[in-house]
């Protein structure tokens, strides 16, 4: 039985995939395992009640394994490595952290309205202590196999490199060189091309975050 996901509809277009970064990781470890899925795209604005009955809190992604319903994308991943293993996305403790406040920093940045409050500079520093690891143990964040850890940073490198350009007309320092190789290797991948909403609906959803 094929894996039922609820995943975010498109701002605007909501028979379209939308732009949640957590849903994104989700979907591109179900691409990277080769595990059938259905989607459901939930119009965040206008929630179904079945998925309302399910999931009270009305997050995605939510999914659907062995007849239960599960939330909070850490634990969904968590749960297909265990039960799908092969192949393995586990990743060691040490590279679990990189790029972890990447969201949290470039929703600063984009809101920022100062441009001497340092909200630039620390994400350019999350930015280049990545750049910086993937210099020495690249191409992927764990060496030459991609993990976990390489899927969940994709879909926030994703965001910025969509967002940013259009709001902040910022976008990642040419001179960061390895991140620009990793940037290229991820959104190569099969995976990410299947699994990716268009840059406008990024672009729509960051847009309706930053007026709320």
């Amino acid at each position: 039985m094929a894996v039922e996901i609820c995943v975010k509809a498109a701002t605007g277009a909501p028979h379209l995939l939308g732009d949640c970064p957590f849903v994104h990781k989700v979907l591109l470890v179900l691409e990277e395992k080769k595990i059938p899925y259905k989607m459901h795209l939930i119009n965040l604005t206008a929630k179904p009640q079945w998925f309302l009955d399910l999931n009270p809190k009305g997050m995605v992604p939510l999914i659907k394994l062995d007849d239960q319903w599960i939330g909070d994308s850490d634990v969904i991943v968590g749960v297909l490595e265990e039960k799908y293993p092969n192949p393995s996305l586990s990743a060691p403790p040490e590279v679990s952290s990189l790029g972890s406040n990447l969201l949290p920093l470039s929703f600063k940045f984009l809101k920022s309205k100062d441009p001497n409050d340092g909200s630039e500079q620390l994400l350019l520093d999350e930015l280049k202590a990545l750049d910086e690891h993937l210099k020495n143990k690249g191409p992927y964040v764990n060496g030459e196999n991609i993990c976990v850890v390489d899927l969940r940073l994709a879909p926030k490198l994703y965001r910025i490199d969509a967002a940013l350009p259009h709001f902040k007309n910022w976008t990642i320092p040419e001179s960061l060189t390895h991140l620009h190789d990793y940037k290229k290797l991820l959104y190569s991948r099969e995976s990410f091309q299947k699994t990716k909403c268009a840059e406008e609906y990024v672009i729509a959803g960051v847009a309706l975050r930053l007026n709320s």
